[in-house]
């Protein structure tokens, strides 16, 4: 049957030019975007996956950014302290020279004193953006839980999608000539001691003069005085730094037991337990004899330490604020014969010290080297994956767009022909 009113083979050739002209859009907007998927109609899923990687990339272009300040202050840090080693080993050969009878040594003073300083030049000097590393004006705790500071390394995303983010450590090396502030007793002491001052005494089986209890613990509060019960920061506001009577996060805790000394760093958030835990394991990773002395801690954070030797052992205990590693060299003097002598032993530990900076630094400079390498292929990478992903395959676009163009003029052509079918039916009329 024949009708003017429905032309149902226009209808199709309209619906299917549609199609057409629709895909034909499609094709010309990938050619021109050069994605397959440029928006989240064309495939949420797809699309989801490459925008939340896309923000991964940006951020990874921000951590590189972040490594690269990281890496340039760090070499800068170690390219001073390796100065500094350089200095301390010249000091040295003048030191060695003042070993003798028959020389100046008030000439060699004045030279010794002239490479102190400049020492003291190159470690002020030692900067970067305003962060030094070596003058010990760092006082935060960083990744490692030393006094340092964070480089940010890495963005790890899990399969729930939490982001967080991992951070370098780089321990600060002070290397100034800050001879630092001894802090009082109150700070720090022994707090049970029931035999001879400053001894353990030798073993008696009794459990009294033969231990001694390291219990005195005071922290610097929020208020200028020495009542909190956790380690503070220097930043912390109404703490006085100035104050000696309690510890804040940085100070250092000395605790000798015959000849072996061990250290512990005061760290944010520390409590009686934590540090007599640290100067336990200092004592121990510093090779106390564990037959010869009990180290136990109760409860409540006391260290109590046993004599078990048929000898009596001396023992101090400090606490230190802002020592230098290099504050000898201020008394470094070899006017005497017995100051020259003292002075070879002072300036061997000096240099070790700048020696085990310059390893440290040397580490962490190697470590975000690695790092910032590592983070520049996952970039990429992630780049490669999102292309993968979104990209449209331009040889296939070209020829879909060819076979679209024919198929949009057939389908003109089709419609063309539909359109003119009514016009048979007046033929009937004539």
């Amino acid at each position: 049957m024949s009708s003017i009113l429905t032309n149902n083979s226009a209808m199709v050739a309209l619906q299917t030019l549609k199609s057409i002209n629709t895909n034909l859009e499609k094709t010309q907007a990938e050619i021109a975007t050069g994605k397959s998927i440029g928006s989240s109609k064309d495939s949420s899923a797809i699309w989801a996956i490459s925008k939340v990687m896309e923000a991964d990339v940006k951020g990874f272009t921000a951590i590189s950014e972040s490594l690269s300040l990281g890496e340039s202050t760090v070499a800068v840090a170690r390219k001073a302290s390796e100065t500094v080693t350089s200095l301390l080993t010249e000091i040295k050969g003048k030191v060695v020279a003042a070993q003798q009878d028959n020389v100046d040594r008030s000439k060699i003073q004045t030279e010794i004193t002239a490479l102190s300083d400049q020492i003291n030049s190159v470690v002020d000097a030692a900067q970067f953006n305003g962060l030094n590393l070596l003058d010990g004006s760092v006082t935060g705790t960083n990744a490692n839980s030393q006094i340092g500071v964070n480089v940010l390394a890495s963005l790890n995303r899990d399969s729930n999608g939490s982001v967080s983010s991992t951070q370098i450590g780089v321990d600060a090396q002070n290397l100034s000539r800050t001879g630092g502030t001894t802090l009082g007793a109150a700070a720090v002491a022994v707090g049970v001691d029931t035999g001879t001052a400053g001894v353990i005494d030798q073993f008696n089986g009794a459990g009294t003069t033969d231990e001694i209890e390291l219990d005195t613990f005071q922290f610097l509060d929020a208020s200028g005085g020495a009542t909190n019960g956790t380690a503070l920061r220097s930043t912390t506001a109404g703490l006085d730094s100035t104050l000696t009577t309690g510890l804040m996060v940085g100070d250092q805790v000395n605790l000798t037991v015959g000849n072996v000394t061990g250290q512990y760093v005061i760290q944010e958030g520390d409590t009686d337990a934590s540090i007599a835990s640290g100067l336990k394991n200092g004592l121990n990773s510093e090779g106390l004899n564990s037959d010869d002395f009990t180290l136990d801690i109760s409860t409540d954070g006391v260290l109590k330490i046993s004599n078990n030797t048929n000898s009596d052992v001396a023992y101090s205990v400090s606490a230190t604020r802002g020592s230098g590693g290099l504050s000898g060299l201020s008394s470094l003097s070899v006017l005497t014969s017995n100051d020259a002598s003292n002075a070879l032993t002072n300036i061997e530990s000096m240099i070790q010290t700048a020696v085990d900076a310059s390893a440290s630094f040397g580490s962490a400079q190697a470590r975000i080297e690695i790092q910032a390498d590592f983070v520049s292929d996952l970039s990429d990478a992630l780049k490669s994956g999102i292309g993968s992903l979104v990209d449209a395959d331009m040889e296939e676009a070209s020829a879909r767009l060819q076979a679209l163009q024919v198929q949009q003029q057939l389908g003109i052509q089709a419609l063309s022909i539909a359109n003119q079918a009514p016009q048979s039916v007046l033929s009937l009329f004539r």
